[in-house]
């Protein structure tokens, strides 16, 4: 069964397909850098920068017969000949993560709108192409009314699929990749539409309201004909050590033996990752970090271990030195001294000493949060300076998120490690990529429903 990756990042979402047993016909994405690692770990080598660039100049057509495309998906709309082709592939499933947050149907009467322009884009490859099934992935936020008399984004754009060419039967729902095998609470909204006809013949519907998965053992009502199936009890929740306690010489004694399972279903074959041929893990630099920045993690991991906000040290900076004092002596009542972090690093000898350190290390973020070994990993984002390792006084590399994530090992993450605030707009450096990327386990999740909804099909049924 074939599919299409519109707006494809790195290639979370499309690993799952594969995984589920997909083939792709092609993918769409614009950002060179994202396109490459997609290409690199999907299709074929790209490890040569120089042969990458000459990929890039290639033509659509070209682009389109190796397997992605690395443009604007308005770019492949506007190629009759290539639209022609791809609607005589008859794909079965179009997948997609477009930036919905500001979609509106009103949209489709101004199309100078950019916060319409992207998802319209994507509604029109469906209704040229009639994929039996479509799948669009987002954030929560999508869901926030700006205004009562208003529906959500994200209500609007099920609407606007349901009247989508021939028609699609449209399951909205709130899924949590925790829930599907991920070390990581990561939260995202799916839409999950099956084409009217084919839902029809199979008795396929919606419930026609919002459908929240839970670990197995949580749940409380039916799971929805198009929902994706939820894999773990809360007794099996995958933890950071699980996740990552392999890498890291500071993680507690008893857990890297309790990663094996985790790791071993993380780097099976059956993500049908291009094989590398290399020896270590890639992408799992260490971060380099002044000296003062260490001191401010570790004060954050003395924090995490006694129960002390996080948010402190961003919190006091904002009032007089005496009060601030005050805050922080509260803070440190149930304090032992001398002060130490997990690793036994001595930080103050006193609890002078300590607030003198704090003084010296206030800021203003207040997003820095150390994970904990024994829970799940909080989102990934594309900014790498939000979460601090358990135990060393650092950030995660990108390797140790995109094991939270579900990449498997031998997925290669391509092109800049990171890149500078004003360039954040135009390059999607490897942080970026996992952090915008759909979580693989969610995404096998999804590809074996539609499988399994595909099955019911005789093999005669029209694809088109």
């Amino acid at each position: 069964m074939k599919y299409v990756d519109l707006f494809s990042g790195c290639g979370g979402l499309s690993l799952g397909m594969e995984n589920a047993g997909f083939e792709l016909t092609v993918a769409v994405e614009k950002s060179d850098m994202a396109a490459r690692t997609f290409f690199h770990n999907l299709i074929s080598d790209a490890s040569s920068e120089p042969d990458w660039l000459r990929y890039c100049n290639e033509s659509l057509e070209a682009q389109l017969q190796a397997g992605v495309i690395v443009d604007q998906l308005s770019t492949l709309l506007a190629d009759d000949k290539a639209m022609n082709f791809l609607k005589s592939e008859s794909v079965d499933v179009v997948v997609g993560g477009p930036p919905c947050q500001g979609f509106s149907l009103a949209g489709k009467r101004n199309p100078d709108d950019v916060r319409n322009k992207l998802p319209w884009e994507f509604l029109s490859f469906v209704e040229k192409t009639n994929p039996r099934a479509v799948v669009i992935e987002n954030v929560v936020g999508m869901k926030q009314k700006f205004s009562p008399d208003t529906e959500s984004s994200f209500e609007q754009l099920q609407v606007a699929l349901a009247e989508t060419a021939v028609g699609y039967v449209v399951q909205g729902v709130e899924v949590n990749a925790m829930h599907f095998g991920a070390p990581q609470h990561r939260p995202r909204l799916m839409i999950i539409g099956l084409r009217k006809d084919v839902a029809d013949k199979l008795g396929v519907t919606s419930s026609g309201s919002l459908w929240k998965s839970n670990f197995l053992d949580l749940l409380d009502e039916e799971i929805p004909d198009l929902a994706p199936v939820p894999t773990l009890n809360s007794k099996d929740v995958v933890t950071v050590a699980a996740a990552i306690a392999d890498l890291s010489s500071t993680a507690p004694r008893n857990s890297k033996d309790s990663n094996s399972k985790y790791l071993r279903a993380l780097n099976s074959k059956a993500w049908g990752v291009k094989p590398k041929g290399k020896q270590s893990i890639a992408n799992n630099v260490l971060r380099r970090h002044n000296e003062r920045t260490v001191l401010r993690f570790m004060v954050y991991q003395l924090f995490s271990d006694h129960g002390i906000d996080s948010r402190l040290l961003s919190r006091v900076s904002h009032l007089g030195s005496e009060e601030a004092r005050r805050e922080m002596e509260l803070a440190f009542a149930l304090l032992s001294f001398p002060a130490k972090t997990s690793s036994n690093h001595v930080l103050a000898q006193t609890e002078d000493e300590l607030i003198d350190l704090c003084f010296d290390l206030l800021t203003k973020k207040h997003s820095q949060k150390v994970l904990k070994w024994d829970s799940p990993s909080r989102t990934v984002v594309t900014i790498p300076d939000d979460y601090v390792h358990p135990a060393e006084p650092r950030l995660f590399t990108v390797r140790e998120l995109a094991r939270f994530q579900g990449f498997p090992d031998d997925f290669e993450f391509l092109g800049k490690e990171t890149t500078g605030a004003h360039r954040r707009k135009v390059e999607v450096p490897q942080y970026s990529q996992v952090g915008n990327a759909v979580s693989p386990w969610l995404a096998v999740a999804v590809g074996r429903k539609l499988r399994s909804v595909f099955g019911g099909l005789n093999e005669g049924t029209d694809r088109s």
